[in-house]
């Protein structure tokens, strides 16, 4: 049975039409926008853990579920949504997970006590997981096929930037007035998201279903296979090396306490940069843009305990870091729409259930390499990672091509 993907560009008539009319790249616009803000809201709780302990009561490493909670939950929910929501409208299903989110975001922001913080955090992680699941298909499914890599990238552009602005600016409010009023002002842009999606998404009727049959058929597919596996290994890769990256910016390059931030700026702008590079490379081949960015992101961790031993060669490599990272899921998800185009929701599905595990089994394994070896080993860890996933992408493009 296949997925329930209209024809690329079908949701309006005009799409099919060679300029694609503004409102359709609005509504790719609302979509990514939608992105940041569930990002955001996943990603809240990291800079504001002190204070939420104290606020509420418990401690530090208590308060670390309302992070690792909800990509747990967002694990499970991504491929396990698609088959619950059957032919709904994927309009309708989307704005419902945008409700959930303000809802649960609302509910952190007036918690009285951790239980009910957490359970707020469970109900985002559900959201989260379902959205993106959804995100990317929705996005393809707004303009004509020849524009599918830039609206893959608009949408995933809206995570890396969530990254880069949304996380800190929220950060800086909850740290110039209270943490409730950082998750309140989140609420309050999810509540403008939620209104831009309503005007701007044409209805999105579902052709067909999605079934666990349908799931499990895209793991026997080679190339959906690869994809799920690259994302599994690059943001693993990632997330095992980038979570120690204070301190390996500090003892490995001996950069100031003080630039830390401006750094991590640096690499989010790079990630946002490596989205619009790897958009445009993935419209000619897709496969060739995701091993770039694999190589480029092994070679990044592999040189920086030599060529990143100054501040300047460090800054450098993190730099080449984050055009690399960027790059990872515009290039997955446009070869998973090359590979599956009947199948585009449920193989998304997979590969967003895959990312979510990968940031927690990055950073996990990333945390025993730390204590075991220091910041060195972690970021040789994640150079074989990312080599792996390339020669796995390269060659099933080889069997492939057979």
């Amino acid at each position: 049975m296949s997925v329930d993907t209209a024809p690329v560009g079908s949701a309006t008539p005009a799409a099919a039409s060679p300029k694609v009319p503004l409102r359709q790249w609005l509504a790719v616009i609302a979509v990514a926008t939608a992105t940041f803000a569930m990002v955001t809201v996943e990603s809240l709780p990291v800079g504001l853990l002190t204070a939420i302990s104290g606020g509420l009561g418990v401690s530090e490493g208590l308060a670390g579920l309302t992070v690792t909670l909800p990509g747990l939950l967002a694990a499970i929910s991504a491929p396990v949504l698609p088959i619950l929501i059957r032919r709904l409208d994927r309009r309708l299903v989307l704005l419902s997970l945008l409700a959930v989110m303000l809802a649960a975001t609302l509910t952190s922001a007036l918690a009285p006590n951790f239980g009910v913080m957490l359970a707020s955090r469970v109900f985002v992680g559900i959201a989260i997981g379902g959205f993106w699941a959804l995100a990317a298909s929705v996005a393809v499914r707004l303009v004509p096929e020849r524009h599918i890599p830039r609206a893959t990238s608009l949408a995933f552009g809206g995570a890396t930037a969530a990254n880069v602005m949304g996380a800190p600016a929220a950060t800086l409010i909850g740290g110039l007035t209270d943490w409730r009023i950082a998750f309140g002002v989140v609420a309050a842009l999810g509540a403008l998201v939620a209104v831009a999606l309503y005007a701007l998404l044409p209805k999105l009727p579902a052709t067909t279903i999605v079934s666990p049959r349908t799931l499990l058929a895209q793991l026997r597919n080679p190339a959906v296979r690869a994809a799920v596996t690259a994302t599994f290994l690059l943001v693993g890769a990632h997330w095992a090396a980038y979570t120690f990256i204070s301190p390996i910016l500090q003892q490995t390059s001996g950069l100031d306490a003080t630039l830390i931030g401006p750094a991590q700026l640096a690499f989010g702008v790079a990630g946002i940069l490596g989205t619009v590079v790897a958009g445009s490379a993935a419209a000619r081949d897709p496969r060739r843009a995701l091993i770039g960015a694999g190589v480029l992101l092994a070679a990044s961790l592999a040189l920086f305990p030599l060529a990143g031993a100054t501040p300047a060669g460090g800054l450098v490599l993190l730099v080449l870091w984050g055009l690399a990272f960027g790059g990872v899921p515009v290039g997955v998800q446009s070869w998973i729409f090359k590979a599956a185009p009947e199948a585009a929701e449920a193989a998304t599905a997979l590969n967003t259930s895959m990312f979510n595990l990968a940031i927690a089994a990055g950073a996990a394994v990333g945390g025993v390499v730390v204590s075991a070896t220091g910041t060195t080993g972690v970021l040789w860890i994640g150079a074989a990672f990312g080599a792996v996933a390339g020669l796995a992408v390269w060659a099933t493009g080889r069997s492939l091509a057979k």
